[in-house]
């Protein structure tokens, strides 16, 4: 189960110019003054931005860790449940809302800098 501390902790490590913020009151994440993770006022969801198909594809498969609320019907984003959702998969949704969010510049850097070595086998 991750906290919203370890949230911040991998993303900070991991993602470029990851800054820690707020938004409309609560903790949040930014990227170039852009937000792209932020902390529900509960402290036990954070929301993410993801694709409408994609947020349908997570809650479907696991409704106790995804769902959406009124408020975010209309919005490319998914609320997790950090209790239920799977640190791996969390991580994976974090860095799909960072490069929602990046300037390409940046996505650029860092996919160069992550981006596997080619295989030279002969």
């Amino acid at each position: 189960m991750p906290a919203w501390n370890q949230v911040i902790a991998l993303c900070k490590e991991e993602l470029p110019e990851v800054e820690v913020s707020t938004s409309y009151g609560t903790p949040a994440l930014k990227v170039n003054g852009k937000l792209f993770c932020r902390l529900k006022e509960d402290s036990e969801r954070i929301v993410v931005f993801c694709d409408f198909l994609e947020r349908e594809a997570l809650i479907q498969a696991n409704p106790e860790a995804f769902r959406v609320t009124p408020h975010y019907q209309e919005w490319p984003m998914v609320l997790i449940d950090l209790e239920a959702v799977d640190p791996e998969e969390l991580f994976e949704l974090l860095i799909e809302s960072w490069r929602r969010r990046a300037p390409k510049r940046l996505l650029a850097a860092y996919d160069e800098a992550t981006e596997p070595p080619i295989s030279k086998s002969r």
